[in-house]
């Protein structure tokens, strides 16, 4: 049985440039109750993928336009919890290291037998709580974060956001329980290792604030935490 999402079924994106094995996967996953939809280019999947709430992702690795590595990472910048399985026919073993560093949560090898594609689809959701999907549209101190749409409105005024800083306030909203080191928000936002000595992050966290606060002197939504980063300020949002 599919994973669903209170009463509504798990959307799927599936991004396939050969027609006959995209067309495949889509009926198969459509017949085992999922809601699918479907490009055979990697600048579609990168637009689709962000703009649409998808709950999961398959992704072939070799694409016209944009290659899967490159559509990865642009779907985890925006969205760092958005799972992605990525289907390949390379299948050595440093390809498959390329690929789960470039993002993807888990990785097949063409070609595949229908129940272990299906069996995947089923443990990732459950793996990443599919079931807890995050918000879209968040509304804190005064103002309105439309992540999907990637703005922000303030006193009547829409404000475009990068999908770098959507990716920060994505991160630190799932995780407002505690605070996230700047190493952290390097992994998962920019997908680069978080030994990388930079001020990239404080930088990016800088002028989000400009066009998210209140007050920059006294930032409610995204806090400065001592010694290790960043958090999610506002405790009820």
């Amino acid at each position: 049985m599919p994973v669903t999402i209170g009463s509504a079924t798990m959307r799927i994106l599936v991004v396939e440039d050969e027609p006959v094995l995209r067309d495949g996967i889509v009926d198969l996953l459509r017949a085992s109750g999922y809601e699918v939809e479907a490009v055979g280019d990697g600048a579609a999947a990168a637009k689709l993928g962000v703009d649409e709430p998808f709950d999961m992702v398959l992704l072939d690795l070799m694409l016209p336009k944009l290659d899967g590595l490159e559509v990865c990472r642009r779907l985890k910048t925006a969205r760092p919890a958005l799972p992605v399985i990525m289907l390949t026919a390379r299948g050595a073993e440093e390809d498959k290291v390329r690929g789960l560093r470039s993002g993807a949560d888990d990785y097949v090898t063409k070609p595949f037998g229908v129940k272990e594609l299906l069996a995947r689809v089923q443990a990732l959701a459950r793996r990443c709580q599919i079931g807890q999907a995050e918000p879209e549209r968040v509304e804190v101190d005064g103002c309105i974060l439309d992540l999907g749409r990637c703005e922000v409105l303030r006193d009547g005024k829409a404000t475009v956001l990068t999908a770098r800083e959507v990716g920060i306030l994505r991160w630190l909203h799932r995780h407002r329980a505690r605070a996230v080191s700047r190493a952290e928000l390097l992994e998962h936002v920019w997908c680069v290792p978080g030994t990388l000595e930079t001020r990239t992050v404080d930088m990016a966290v800088a002028n989000l604030r400009q066009k998210i606060e209140r007050d920059l002197a006294q930032p409610r939504i995204v806090v400065s935490v001592k010694g290790i980063g960043y958090a999610w300020g506002v405790k009820d949002a």
